[in-house]
């Protein structure tokens, strides 16, 4: 049996784990290829250039009416020294 044989065969065993040639980046994939930060589009691209924002795209936050609420707005990065002066 050649030794190239058996080189070609250890090296067939070390190969990379599968979960990372599932990661693609814009350093192994093709030069147009751009990945983006996940992020939804707000409208659309027009023939000239332009950008026309949709208005349906937009994130809508509703927020209720907080005029009789008891609790204040500021919440402290440290809660223990905040309720023992607040005693």
């Amino acid at each position: 049996m050649p030794i190239g044989l058996i080189i070609g065969i250890g090296r067939a065993f070390r190969r990379k784990r599968t979960s990372s040639l599932d990661i693609l980046s814009s350093k192994r994939a093709p030069r147009d290829y751009y990945k983006g930060k996940n992020c939804k589009s707000t409208g659309f691209h027009t023939r000239k250039g332009g950008y026309v924002v949709m208005q349906e795209k937009l994130p809508n936050y509703v927020v209720p009416d907080l005029t009789d609420f008891k609790l204040k707005s500021y919440v402290s990065q440290c809660p223990a020294e905040s309720a023992e002066s607040a005693k």
